[in-house]
């Protein structure tokens, strides 16, 4: 157990490394951006097609949903090629099962997409 005092300003000065991370992962990483564009689309969508409040919820809680999975995929990625830089196939079961994370996220994404605008633009 760390028994150093707790302090709010080192508890502020720790979002550094969070926003470093953001800015890491939508810098560096292709999908990253992918995700960054479909969410701005769809948030633009969004305010075009006047959500309610509940709609919101749900395209603000998938895209956060996919964003959160593709990060841990990400750090999942990078921290096994240090792990093991040559190929491995325990390491690749690990990848892929990081990978198949983000895929059921981005399905289910597509599929509140697809239940709440479609009806909306065919209207």
């Amino acid at each position: 157990m760390n028994n150093e005092k707790f302090s709010i300003i080192n508890r502020i000065k720790s979002f550094k490394y969070a926003f470093n991370g953001l800015k890491l992962f939508f810098v560096l990483d292709h999908n990253g951006r992918v995700h960054l564009f479909a969410a701005i689309v769809a948030i633009g969508l969004s305010f075009y097609l006047k959500l309610s409040a509940l709609e919101w919820i749900a395209i603000l809680g998938v895209i956060s949903a996919v964003i959160v999975a593709e990060i841990l995929n990400s750090a999942i990625e990078k921290l096994a090629d240090v792990v093991s830089p040559d190929f491995h196939p325990k390491i690749k079961v690990v990848k892929d099962l990081a990978a198949a994370a983000v895929l059921v996220t981005a399905f289910l994404a597509l599929a509140v997409g697809a239940i709440i605008f479609i009806p909306k633009l065919l209207l």
